[in-house]
């Protein structure tokens, strides 16, 4: 069964999918001191202007960027009393968008909306002879804000 439960097993479901990693608010210090030193305050969550922080799971914070995208404005951090976001003239963090199969330009059906928002420009959809231009996601460009997130119609775009 592959460390599933027997619920698992009698659902039908043979293996158990692992929960990706949350996406902590920028400027978050490494995750076993983060949730270590965390006092889950909600002091980020309310400070957010753009409301893309939630009450993650164990009452931590978490980005969530089915709600929009975040703008590096340095409010949460400015906010934690904890100290567990770092100050906002560093690196915000380290991830990126990445694409899911299901992507419908992947599929065949044109789409470019997660382009069309993207303010760094960071994802491209190149000329294709004879088919649909597929998405390439340029790393080194993109910050990471999610905005792209908020705007896939079949959420195939992840940031982590």
């Amino acid at each position: 069964m592959n460390g599933g439960t027997r619920r698992d097993f009698l659902g039908g479901r043979f293996t158990r999918k692992r929960r990706a990693p949350p996406v902590r608010p920028p400027w978050a210090l490494p995750e076993e001191t983060f949730t270590a030193r965390c006092t889950r305050c909600a002091a980020c969550r309310e400070a957010c202007p753009e409301e893309i922080l939630i009450r993650g799971r164990n009452g931590f914070p978490e980005v969530d960027f089915r709600r929009g995208e975040c703008t590096f404005c340095g409010d949460c951090a400015r906010a934690c009393e904890a100290g567990v976001l770092r100050a906002p003239d560093t690196a915000p963090w380290a991830v990126k968008a990445q694409l899911t199969d299901s992507c419908l330009a992947l599929g065949g059906v044109v789409c470019q909306s997660c382009a069309d928002v993207c303010e760094a420009q960071a994802i491209a959809f190149g000329a294709r002879a004879g088919g649909v231009s597929r998405p390439a996601i340029d790393s080194a460009a993109c910050r990471g804000c999610g905005a792209c997130v908020s705007q896939c119609p079949v959420a195939a775009i992840v940031v982590g």
